[in-house]
């Protein structure tokens, strides 16, 4: 999965979070619905950046609560 906002590194996605912002998360090309499923309960995602094209250069897991991360390893 990826975020909304492509954060170029994990660092930067972490101090983003513990800065209060709201990060949302989506799946691309997501033909099983996985974005519409994590829009709602609490569900554990690993998430990776930054966005194609670009080549992936982190990943992390994370937490994500009615469609929005509140927590990141």
């Amino acid at each position: 999965m990826y975020t909304v906002k492509n954060f170029k590194t994990k660092k930067a996605l972490k101090e983003a979070l513990a800065a209060g912002e709201k990060i949302r998360v989506y799946q691309p090309n997501d033909m099983a619905g996985v974005t519409q499923r994590v829009a709602h309960g609490t569900h554990h995602v690993t998430l990776e950046g930054p966005h194609f094209p670009e080549p992936h250069r982190w990943y992390a897991q994370a937490t994500v609560v009615d469609g929005f991360v509140t927590a990141v390893k």
